[in-house]
């Protein structure tokens, strides 16, 4: 497995998670952090990974100089 399509796959993963959490666990009260704003901090990460994936195959290709 390269490193881009690792970073696809742990950013795809945290994205799922934290768009399942961000939507479906807002009755959840927990003492110390608010789930719904968990998902959305993973849910942004993930999809950070998933950029810096995307942009590490694309580098990936490219011929050096």
């Amino acid at each position: 497995m390269t490193r881009a399509s690792g970073n696809l796959l742990a950013g795809a993963a945290t994205l799922v998670a934290g768009l399942g959490l961000w939507l479906f666990a807002g009755s959840v009260d927990l003492p110390a952090v608010d789930p719904v704003k968990v998902g959305v901090v993973m849910t942004c990460a993930g999809g950070a990974e998933i950029l810096l994936g995307l942009y590490r195959a694309a580098r990936g290709r490219a011929e050096p100089r």
